[in-house]
């Protein structure tokens, strides 16, 4: 048994619970959960989710724990979770995405635990991992970052395609729903297109994952361009690829190889929009109608990925991993 601890009850700090209450990970067990904010606020923000819908069971606070359908999950309110013990944890789940130095990630090892897995970007982690794409390296490492979502949709892909055919280059554009870090109306975010209301307009912006995938993937670093297209959906993001390959292949050669895909790249035949593939667990499902190869042998593919429940997924995928301590 792997006993985590979430700290940072944020959109995927509640959506990781939600989805390790489905049973599908019998091997995690959440042990406890940190956050400051009014725990009756959290419990109620979990029990009814604008995204994902009512938790089909009973919720609520009661001696500093969150009780889901009987069983009571450990609440504290630490600013700093170094002050707290945490010698009963194998892995702490840092999701409150303020894990950018060195001394703020180490918080959860110096509180005890075994390790520490970041759910985002973080120059301060010792591996930045990908599921399917680069975690054969995964060892010992105390501080993991499971990168993006977007590059937990893109690495994968890469990698499979490279692997089977080389990849000479290519550009890839993220069609990304509206986050938190957007304004709900115009309001200053420090950058004018971001700073634009989210559910209103279609905003050109950038993208960590092409940093990122140059980090998971460095053997392909600069072989790849991308950008982002923030767009007025709540969930279901979707990453469209082209890239130029060493082999001429055909769309029956392209479709052969999604087709045999399942876990973490999975794929559909359907004409699927993006409200159909919410609280899909891959990290990406490719469109298989909508998959190109031209006469000069560019090929495009173009695959959804719900960025928070598929996300929340690959953390539990790699805490399971990481194992205790």
């Amino acid at each position: 048994m792997v006993r985590v601890f979430i700290n940072g009850f944020g959109r995927i700090g509640r959506t990781m619970l939600r989805v390790q209450t489905s049973g599908a990970w019998p091997e995690v067990e959440i042990v406890g959960i940190n956050d400051i904010a009014d725990p009756n606020l959290c419990a109620h923000l979990f029990s009814y989710d604008s995204v994902f819908g009512p938790f089909a069971g009973d919720v609520s606070f009661v001696d500093n724990a969150l009780v889901l359908d009987g069983q009571a999950i450990p609440w504290t309110q630490a600013a700093d979770i170094s002050a707290l013990d945490l010698s009963d944890v194998d892995i702490v789940l840092e999701c409150t995405g303020k894990a950018n130095s060195r001394d703020v990630a180490a918080r959860g090892l110096q509180a005890g635990a075994g390790r520490v897995l970041i759910s985002g970007p973080s120059d301060a982690a010792d591996l930045t991992m990908v599921l399917g794409a680069n975690d054969d390296l995964l060892d010992d490492q105390p501080i993991v970052s499971n990168a993006s979502c977007t590059t937990n949709a893109l690495a994968p892909l890469v990698r499979l395609i490279d692997d089977a055919w080389g990849l000479q280059t290519g550009w890839m554009t993220t069609i990304h729903c509206y986050t938190g870090s957007q304004p709900s109306v115009d309001a200053p975010r420090g950058n004018m297109l971001r700073s634009r209301a989210a559910a209103l307009s279609m905003v050109p912006t950038t993208t960590s994952a092409q940093q990122l995938l140059n980090q998971v993937l460095p053997d392909l670093a600069g072989r790849i361009e991308a950008a982002a297209v923030r767009v007025p959906v709540a969930s279901v993001s979707a990453v469209d690829l082209s890239v130029t390959l060493d082999a001429r292949v055909t769309l029956k050669d392209v479709h052969a190889l999604l087709r045999a895909q399942s876990g973490i790249i999975g794929w559909t035949d359907k004409p699927l929009v993006s409200t159909d593939l919410r609280a899909r667990p891959e990290s990406l499902i490719v469109s298989l109608p909508e998959t190109r190869v031209t006469q000069g042998g560019l090929v495009r593919v173009f695959g959804w990925y719900d960025n928070e429940w598929g996300f929340s997924c690959r953390m539990l995928d790699v805490a399971q991993m990481m194992g205790p301590k």
